[in-house]
């Protein structure tokens, strides 16, 4: 049972959080926590009681196995990025890659991945079981890791496609894991201070992730990069054997368990699946294809006007045609808009600022892939100091100012980064910046799932938590994009270290802006909050 702290005991029962990604679970939070001694009515509570008790009978190293496992799955994802991205110009030297319009499309072209088929695997997650997802998760981006490794082996040109081929398909491993990890997540802890905690554990793993994977590629780099992905595969591969074994199988819904294979494949919602996710494509793949190759091609044009006409078409398939929509839009209130606006800006402005810091730093100040992740591992501390502050203050203040809190990390850190001399000492802006940016990433994740969770019915739960990542990861991609056609319009050819950095700092301005908008969204959205308070205060 929660204490008076709201905290739960050792031995109490796991069950829904806000984010969980399966409806079906969604039921077990309005059951109470302590274990009945009348029999279970029928066999949805049956069910349901072997849920209690795998959770119950957790011994402690085995909960802790169970949430690092998962939390790996936020690890490995950022790890993921900043892996390709601290050695980036190596990889592009070595594979022939000069164009920094291109460059980019190596870390984008991943994230587009992550954000654009988290919304499926999450629907995969319902059908097929959350843990069966993780473990194909796993092996999905073992595999296109090393993949991507042996790229360098391909004849001439040949290793620059496979190795862009490999990273963009690597992108769908991390979108199975996110959203079947935090479902098995939600599925074990109830409502209180220590599913917060979890959940702000799961968001602190971003920042120590990407410091580790960029590290990793730094010391992989000196002998030779490939190692980077081919160590990355075999890692990833051992956490799926691992979670073969630790992780529990919560039973799918009743209604699901009688479904023949064929039948499961026919609740996923393909056509809508297949419409939004190559809108999202096209519309993502034009804007980071046109920093390196230029808007004057047309078949830049064409893609992002096929890929904007989809959009209305997968609204309609949703809203028209498909009986088990992805999104049900009915469930979208004003407070979800507020929400991914928020998001959209947030991380927008951290893809921009995380590409292009590592940009200055190594381009303009010199500094190699090893220096650069040990001036970029007080991200670390501060993400850790972050999540743990998140989880205490979110149930007392309100997710609401947790995201405008964030929103204005974002901001400060973009602007401190914009206004960076090429030259300045390490302890003026950048340290500073480091201890800023963590605590937008690791308050605005949980803020948003929670606010999501609490906008939509208990039925759209799952919908509510893979929205969000899609948002995050998406926009990451999309931000990345918009940048360097800013950049390459403004740097006259980046010929000159004057020029770099006034492609730079255009690039940042555009983040700065972004983060702006997110921080005028998140207190409208406060406002908005202030004023429904008060009139339900009226009405009482």
């Amino acid at each position: 049972m929660n204490d008076k702290n709201g905290s739960l005991e050792p031995k109490e029962e796991m069950s829904q959080s806000p984010s969980s990604f399966s409806s079906s679970t969604s039921g077990l939070s309005r059951h109470p926590t302590h274990t009945s001694t009348r029999p279970p009515k029928n066999e949805g509570d049956l069910e349901l009681a072997r849920t209690k008790s795998i959770a119950q009978t957790m011994s402690p190293l085995r909960e802790f196995l169970f949430v690092a496992l998962l939390c790996s799955a936020q690890f490995v994802t950022q790890a993921g990025l900043v892996n390709t991205l601290n050695i980036l110009h190596i990889i592009g030297d070595d594979l022939g890659i000069t164009d920094p319009g291109v460059l980019s499309w190596l870390i984008a072209g991943y994230s587009l991945t992550v954000g654009t088929f988290i919304l499926l695997s999450g629907r995969c997650g319902d059908l097929f079981g959350y843990k069966t997802m993780v473990i194909v998760g796993f092996g999905w981006f073992a595999i296109w890791n090393v993949v991507a490794g042996c790229s360098v082996y391909a004849p001439g040109n040949g290793g620059q496609v496979l190795f862009i081929f490999a990273r963009v398909l690597s992108g769908i491993g991390p979108a199975i894991l996110l959203p079947n990890a935090l479902g098995l997540l939600g599925a074990t802890y109830d409502e209180g201070r220590r599913k917060d905690m979890v959940f702000s554990l799961f968001g602190a793993c971003a920042p120590s992730g990407a410091v580790v994977g960029g590290t990793f590629a730094g010391l992989w780099s000196l002998l030779w990069w490939p190692w980077t992905f081919w160590t990355f595969g075999i890692a990833l591969a051992c956490l799926g054997g691992l979670s073969y074994f630790i992780l529990p199988a919560v039973p799918l819904k009743e209604e699901d368990q009688g479904l023949t294979f064929a039948q499961r494949i026919g609740e996923l919602d393909l056509l809508g699946a297949t419409v939004g996710i190559t809108a999202m494509i096209l519309f993502n793949f034009a804007w980071n294809q046109a920093p390196g190759f230029g808007w004057e091609q047309p078949y830049i044009y064409v893609l992002l006007i096929v890929g904007i006409l989809l959009f209305p078409v997968f609204f309609w398939v949703e809203l028209k045609v498909s009986k088990h929509p992805l999104i049900p839009f009915d469930a979208l209130s004003t407070d979800v808009t507020f929400v991914m606006i928020c998001e959209m800006c947030g991380w927008a402005a951290f893809g921009i600022f995380i590409y292009y810091f590592i940009q200055i730093l190594q381009q303009l100040r010199g500094t190699s892939p090893l220096l650069t992740m040990a001036q970029l591992c007080p991200v670390t501390i501060s993400g850790f100091i972050a999540a743990i502050t998140t989880g205490h203050v979110i149930s007392r203040i309100g997710p609401g100012w947790v995201m405008l809190i964030s929103m204005c990390a974002f901001t400060v850190g973009s602007i401190l980064v914009a206004t960076m001399p090429p030259h300045q000492v390490y302890w003026a802006q950048s340290f500073v910046v480091t201890l800023i940016i963590p605590w937008g990433m690791d308050m605005s994740f949980p803020a948003g799932t929670l606010i999501m969770s609490n906008a939509v019915e208990k039925r759209h739960q799952g919908m509510a938590a893979s929205l969000v990542n899609t948002v995050v990861n998406y926009s990451i991609s999309i931000g990345v994009g918009i940048a360097g056609t800013v950049e390459t319009h403004i740097n006259h050819g980046g010929l000159t270290e004057e020029d770099e950095l006034r492609g730079y700092r255009g690039a940042m301005y555009l983040g700065i802006g972004l983060g702006t908008m997110g921080v005028i969204t998140s207190v409208l959205f406060l406002l908005k909050l202030r004023v429904r308070e008060k009139r339900m205060t009226n009405r009482s």
